[in-house]
Formats: structure tokens, C-alpha cells, sequence
């Protein structure tokens, strides 16, 4: 499968079989790929919790407005960001970039995010955004299904997951093998709709 045909062919599924294990080479070959994505100033600020405790996915569900795809999917990964990952290690960031691009590189992050609390969330919205679609795409590829969620009790889950004071969390994502086909699209806007030209 091509990315053309991941785009095409990839939909939100919301029913997935409980039975169906992904295997463990697939998962990690999946998200060690995914780490390919791409952050500002390389910082890498996603974080990603795999649930695979039947109890705490069951906790998660009643979070969720009790969604079946939550304990039925084969993976649920809640995406979440480290606010400050920009201030962490970011000569481990750029550690195999030449000298000429540390000296200008490495001094950046801490120019544009210090005492910017809207920025660092905004950036981590960004980048979870990013690598959440990879995630998905690559899911595609593989054979596998997914589905974005936002519509859960983020302080609940937060909680569940023991989520740094410093870190937040974007959205979950659930995949698996579905069960059930998608809704018919319900209608994309044409691109005279959506796409500007040089100014509005």
C-alpha cells in the first residue's frame, strides 16, 4: 500500500475484535517508525502511553463515555507531550548534528519556549497531531485499523495514566483489527472551499 492509498482507504473505526493480538514485532516496528515524525527544533516532546492492562483499559472506558473500541482494540495508546522537553536534554536532541548546527541550534528552543506556557502546549498539540496521523497511517499499512478519541474525561484519564504535573494529554488513539464497516463518508468540502490562495 502506498501513502496515497493509506490516505484514501484509512477511516475512523470505532469496532474493533477483542480477540485479535497484534503482534509485538508489528507494534514496535510501527511506533519505532512513527518516531520518524517530525517536531520543531527536533525535541521529540510527544510521549506515548500503551495500555495493555485489562483493568485500567476498563477504568479508561468508563472515562470515555464507555466506548467499546477503548478495551476492544488491539492497542490504545494515549498520546500525550512533555511541556518541557525543549528544556530537558537538547544536546541529546542534535547529538549527531555537526558542530555548526549545535552552536546555532541548541540555544534556540530555550529562546522561543521559556516562560511561554501557550506555546509549549500549542507545540505539543502540534507534534502529537503529527505523529498521531503517522501512527495511523503506518496502522493502515500494516493491515490495521484506527480511531482518533478526544471525547473522554481528560483529568480522569491524566489521573489513570499518572501523568506528570509538567506533560498533558492530546487524544488517545485506538487500533486494531475492525469488525464492523465505517459510516459512508459524510461529505468532504470541495477544495474551492478550503484552499486560499496568498491571502484571505
Amino acid at each position: 500500500m502506498n501513502v496515497r492509498e493509506a490516505v484514501v482507504s484509512r477511516r475512523a473505526i470505532q469496532w474493533y475484535d477483542p480477540n485479535h493480538k497484534m503482534p509485538e514485532e508489528t507494534f514496535t516496528r510501527l511506533m519505532e517508525q512513527a518516531l520518524l515524525a517530525p517536531t520543531a527544533f527536533n525535541i521529540q516532546n510527544w510521549r506515548f502511553v500503551r495500555v495493555t492492562d485489562p483493568g485500567q483499559r476498563q477504568a479508561i472506558r468508563a472515562a470515555a463515555w464507555h466506548q467499546t473500541q477503548v478495551t476492544d482494540a488491539s492497542e490504545l495508546l494515549v498520546l500525550c507531550f512533555d511541556t518541557r522537553a525543549w528544556a530537558r536534554q537538547p544536546e541529546r536532541d542534535w547529538r549527531n548534528a555537526p558542530r555548526e548546527v549545535k552552536d546555532f541550534l541548541l540555544p534556540a528552543p530555550a529562546e522561543y519556549y521559556r516562560d511561554k506556557p501557550r506555546v509549549e502546549r500549542d507545540e505539543g498539540m502540534r507534534s502529537c497531531g503529527i505523529v498521531g496521523m503517522t501512527i495511523m497511517l503506518l496502522a493502515k499499512e500494516a493491515g490495521y485499523d484506527s480511531c482518533t478519541m478526544d471525547g473522554f474525561d481528560y483529568a480522569a484519564v491524566g489521573k489513570l495514566i499518572g501523568l506528570p504535573s509538567d506533560h498533558e494529554v492530546a487524544f488517545i488513539i485506538a487500533i486494531g483489527k475492525a469488525t464492523g464497516a465505517p459510516w459512508p463518508k459524510p461529505g468532504q468540502l470541495p477544495l474551492g472551499d478550503v484552499l486560499v490562495e496568498n491571502r484571505f
